[in-house]
């Protein structure tokens, strides 16, 4: 004991940095010093509503179920508590997107290796998404997968039930991985087509009792993947208001990519994880993974991201392209919650030079909870000179980055903890200049539907936009 005493305290007399640093982390953990005001108080109501409801089950004579409902409240809230947290060290590096590290670091922190000889189309809006998808299906002679957090009825809906079941009947084997959530309003004529031609239809994480452990998690992911050798992806499901050309709020604002080559096999593989979960199915062979040639002359990264990995591949790529970022970064998200390290790495971005543009959806947005999450965020982000724009043509709904005009990444996922911490979801990623330029365009063009946020015009938003923000803040998490 004495031997071991004193090594411990002659190691504590080496490194007494890092048994201050331990013991700040061990703080962290207990107290939410540290943290901003909000975050505070949230942190404050979560734990102290626990006690105020048992200390209330004492005094009554429904205490027993009381107890039990604050018993089935703890459960609840340890389920839906996201599992995976934001990178707090290792972002203060000094390379630069443009440097020979940049590529290496970002294949090597994701685990997601480039692929070279690609060809990605990009489409915008339903106008011209839908069609090539819909010839994409009628041309299948090996098999189609879809993955799709939305697919509803009505007209496209109709028109796609009728494309795959055409498919399925000529011989084709059409599989289908709908999230049992975002897709429980999905018709009984689109799923009669389905089925009754023989498509293989089925729910992921359906909602059940005994799956609670897993009914926060959700599949968010849009792929259509025909003959293993052509996918689609982006941030629209398969339903009417992503019809026309955002041309009114009826028609929403987004953005698919038809990607060609090797990079297509990482998509597939999404969906065959995902699949095997659902059904104890694994999907193998020619049908579903040929042998993929050279089809372009982009080196493409296929990004998939989920809570059972215990970390966002999408966030930390998110993160570190932000903070190598040198010249500029333009950020198009409809759903933008940044954390606490976001928005530091956003404005110590801007502070440093770089030129920060964000654009989000703004008057039309489908989700309250969301909304009033991201204006309640607006403050430390205006103050350091970040532009922010609010798309109010229409809801405004692609998910996509650039930085310093070289690199870039489009796909699934929202900027929010739902997307980062909860979903499955997926990014393409692509260092080229010529591609990124596309993308430069794409967010100028969409400018002038926007209104540029003001830090005085904040500041002075109406009692109505404070008190929601109020309100949904203590579920930032969950969005």
């Amino acid at each position: 004991m004495k031997t071991e005493e004193k090594m411990e305290s002659e190691a504590s007399k080496q490194a007494p940095e890092f048994g201050q640093l331990r013991q700040k982390q061990q703080q962290a953990r207990a107290t939410p010093d540290g943290l901003g005001f909000f975050a505070r108080l949230r942190w404050y109501i979560w734990r102290a509503w626990l006690w105020v409801l048992l200390r209330s089950a004492e005094a009554s004579w429904k205490r027993w179920l009381l107890i039990g409902a604050v018993l089935l409240l703890i459960v609840v809230a340890y389920l839906f508590n996201p599992i995976e947290d934001s990178p707090e060290y290792g972002l203060n590096h000094d390379f630069a997107i443009e440097s020979a590290e940049f590529l290496p670091s970002i294949s090597g922190a994701t685990d997601t290796p480039f692929q070279p000889g690609n060809k990605i189309e990009i489409f915008n809006n339903g106008g011209e998404f839908y069609p090539p998808m819909l010839e994409a299906i009628n041309q299948a002679r090996a098999s189609v997968t879809i993955e799709a957090y939305i697919y509803w009825g009505g007209d496209i809906g109709r028109k796609f039930a009728e494309a795959l079941a055409a498919r399925q009947r000529a011989g084709v084997p059409v599989r289908i991985l709908l999230d049992a959530v975002g897709s429980s309003t999905i018709s009984d004529e689109v799923l009669k087509t389905l089925k009754d031609a023989g498509c293989d239809v089925r729910w992921y994480h359906p909602l059940h009792w005994y799956s609670l452990n897993r009914i926060n998690n959700r599949t968010h992911r849009k792929s259509l993947i025909v003959d293993g050798s052509v996918g689609f992806t982006g941030g629209a499901g398969i339903a009417d208001h992503w019809l026309g050309r955002a041309e009114n709020p009826d028609h929403w604002r987004d953005i698919q990519i038809r990607l060609e080559g090797p990079a297509v096999a990482t998509l597939q593989s999404a969906f065959s994880r995902n699949w095997l979960e659902t059904t104890g199915e694994l999907i193998s062979g020619n049908t579903f993974f040929p042998a993929l040639n050279s089809s372009g002359t982009l080196s493409v990264q296929s990004i998939l991201s989920s809570p059972d990995t215990g970390s966002s591949t999408v966030r930390i790529m998110y993160y570190l392209s932000i903070v190598c970022a040198r010249k500029s970064i333009f950020i198009a998200n409809p759903y933008f919650i940044p954390d606490k390290q976001a928005i530091k790495i956003l404005t110590d971005a801007k502070r440093c030079g770089v030129d920060v543009k964000i654009m989000v959806s703004g008057l039309h947005n489908d989700a309250a909870l969301a909304r009033y999450n991201t204006t309640r965020l607006y403050g430390p982000l205006l103050e350091a000179g970040v532009e922010i724009y609010e798309y109010n043509q229409t809801m405004l709904h692609h998910k996509y980055m650039v930085c310093d005009g070289v690199w870039s990444t489009v796909g699934t996922t929202n900027f929010d903890s739902r997307s980062f911490a909860l979903n499955d979801e997926n990014n393409v990623c692509v260092y080229e200049k010529d591609f990124a330029a596309k993308w430069e365009e794409i967010f100028r063009g969409d400018l002038p539907a926007c209104q540029l946020v003001t830090l005085e015009g904040w500041r002075n938003r109406g009692v109505k936009t404070r008190l929601g923000e109020w309100l949904f803040f203590l579920l930032r998490s969950q969005v």
